[in-house]
């Protein structure tokens, strides 16, 4: 971690923290997406895209704004929670863009196939569209920004991103080290050559 400018115990802590919140978000996405229900009847899958949003919307504003709400925001922390399980702060926006809304993707689509097994749900294409895209807007919203300020954090003297070794003078007059630099541990050992037997 410290190859990207993120301290190695603050990196560690902001990992586990991002992997805790994962499980946990994915337990409780499980808990409200898989439980059977005792229901009467249930509508056919749907796998025709759009469908299911125009049915929503067709059904009256509030159940409109219901069903979209629920597929964007279902999934949507895991547009955050996955590049903070991953840690990293020196990555291309785009890939992280991508490599995100991929495995959200996966995640629902597995979802939506499990569901094919419990009784009382049904497979819905529109919510596997839904949920990806409020993985993606949640991706594009937060983490861009959070990645640029964690990186224009100041250095601290003593801090786990400093190195000892040369310093450079300060804004106020103080030294602060070189990032990057350490002190020299000695010569470089070397190994005297030997001849080649005859």
């Amino acid at each position: 971690m410290q190859r990207q400018g993120f301290g190695g115990s603050a990196a560690i802590r902001f990992r586990t923290a991002g992997l805790v919140l994962l499980l946990l978000h994915l337990l409780l996405v499980g808990w409200l997406t898989l439980r059977p229900r005792d229901v009467l009847w249930v509508t056919a899958p749907n796998l025709e895209p759009f469908a299911g949003i125009a049915a929503a919307l067709g059904s009256g504003p509030s159940e409109g704004l219901r069903y979209l709400g629920e597929g964007l925001l279902l999934l949507a922390p895991l547009g955050v929670l996955l590049p903070m399980a991953g840690g990293r702060l020196a990555v291309s926006s785009w890939g992280s863009l991508v490599r995100t809304v991929a495995a959200g993707a996966l995640v629902s689509l597995g979802i939506e196939l499990l569901q094919t097994g419990v009784p009382g749900r049904v497979v819905d294409v529109d919510s596997l569209l839904l949920n990806t895209l409020g993985v993606a807007l949640a991706h594009a919203v937060v983490v861009p920004a959070a990645r640029a300020r964690l990186r224009r954090r100041p250095m601290r003297p003593g801090g786990p991103r400093t190195r000892k070794g040369a310093v450079r003078p300060g804004l106020d007059g103080g030294r602060e080290p070189l990032p990057g630099y350490e002190e020299s541990q000695g010569p470089t050992p070397t190994i005297p050559r030997v001849g080649i037997a005859p």
